[in-house]
């Protein structure tokens, strides 16, 4: 059985052995006719391996539709999963126009019954847990340093503390942070971002030993 594909796909070369490619891609096997590979003619065309897709053969005939079968063994297959299942419902921006009235936009999206059940029964839309606290790491002296032609010197003289070199200056000063590892410091105490300082929870489980 053979999955024949459109006229805009292109044939693929021969191939004795299936291999993955520089990109994480497969090259899957195909062989010529000279080497044993099928090949046929349907309506009037040539066929043979070059112009077949990976097929499943079982799913084909329980499915009655175009199922390609891929080998996946690169981390690129992630973009499948976040770009076409995950990509949301088709939106459309269009205007209408009247000769006695402003042109006006709207912006429409099209809502499928599953995600319009799910928000009509007030469902969570979005939910991450636990919360993910982005750490700055990097060797002494090698933080990013932001700056213009105004306040390049002000910059170099008093540059400001990344969440690391807070950390250390937190150490130096609480006696409890000095028993943390570097990951466990969100765990007790907060990232201030306008004072660049971290600061003990006001809310949270007693430490024994650590009062406040």
């Amino acid at each position: 059985m053979y999955e024949i594909p459109n006229a805009a796909k292109i044939s693929k070369p021969f191939q004795t052995q299936t291999s993955t490619s520089d990109d994480g891609y497969p090259k899957y096997r195909r062989r010529s006719p000279d080497q044993g590979g099928q090949s046929a003619t349907v309506r009037n065309y040539d066929i043979d391996n070059r112009w077949i897709v990976p097929y499943n053969p079982l799913l084909l005939k329980m499915f009655d539709a175009h199922i390609n079968v891929e080998l996946c063994s690169s981390i690129k297959s992630i973009q499948y999963v976040t770009k076409y299942i995950n990509k949301g419902s088709d939106q459309a921006t269009f205007s209408i126009q009247s000769p006695n009235e402003v042109e006006t936009y709207q912006s429409g999206r099209y809502i499928c019954s599953s995600e319009a059940v799910w928000r009509i029964l007030s469902f969570e839309v979005h939910d991450r847990a636990p919360t993910i606290v982005h750490l700055a790491v990097h060797l002494e002296n090698g933080q990013r340093v932001y700056f213009t032609e105004n306040n390049i010197q002000e910059v170099v003289n008093n540059p400001r503390d990344t969440m690391l070199t807070a950390f250390f200056k937190l150490c130096a000063q609480d006696d409890f942070a000095k028993t943390l590892t570097y990951d466990r410091v969100p765990s007790y105490y907060t990232w201030n971002q306008s004072s660049k300082t971290f600061q003990r929870r006001k809310q949270g489980t007693a430490v024994d030993g650590f009062p406040e």
